[in-house]
């Protein structure tokens, strides 16, 4: 069974429940979140950081609450919180990441924007495992795209959402299938 951590909209998370992949809960770390709206009836719950007197304190609730509802692997679908190992532990090698790079080339919450100050000519999507650094798991997947002369740091966002919207699926239904 799949847990799904969001922080906004969800669209990664919508493309998992189009693909039919077996989500048994979604977690975030912003109550306003509106990817917990697209959770529709499965069980979601926010977790926010101010509420707990530490990041581990946190993530242990969190991967504890994931654990009551049979969830064996972690999508972080768009949740910009890095995790600990009181959660990472918790699901070991059993926690993957969408990014919207080529890693392990501009890690971090500002790749789309760094990718096009750089001027590199291509771009992409990564699937990879997550550990206790930023964006630094073992690769999983890429997919690449070219970076278009003209390029802003939205419309090339939105290039490459559309390959986050079938490359994680794609990976998150392989590693079900292991």
């Amino acid at each position: 069974m799949i847990g799904v951590l969001v922080s906004g909209t969800g669209t990664n998370l919508q493309a998992l429940l189009d693909a039919e992949l077996p989500v048994a809960a979604v977690a975030s770390n912003r109550a306003d979140a509106a990817a917990l709206t697209r959770a529709g009836d499965l069980p979601h719950a926010s977790f926010e950081l101010a509420d707990y007197p530490s990041r581990a304190d946190r993530d242990a609730a969190m991967a504890e609450w994931l654990s009551g509802h049979d969830v064996e692997l972690v999508v972080l679908a768009g949740y910009m919180h890095l995790l600990t190992a009181a959660f990472l532990d918790r699901f070991p090698n059993s926690v993957v990441n969408v990014h919207p790079s080529l890693l392990p080339r501009f890690p971090g919450a500002h790749a789309v924007e760094e990718q096009l100050a750089a001027g590199v000519s291509e771009s992409g999507a990564t699937v990879h495992l997550v550990d206790e650094g930023v964006d630094s798991g073992p690769v999983l997947a890429q997919e690449r795209i070219a970076v278009l002369p003209g390029d802003t740091p939205e419309s090339l966002h939105e290039r490459i959402q559309a390959i986050e919207h079938r490359l994680l699926p794609r990976v998150v239904e392989e590693l079900c299938a292991r």
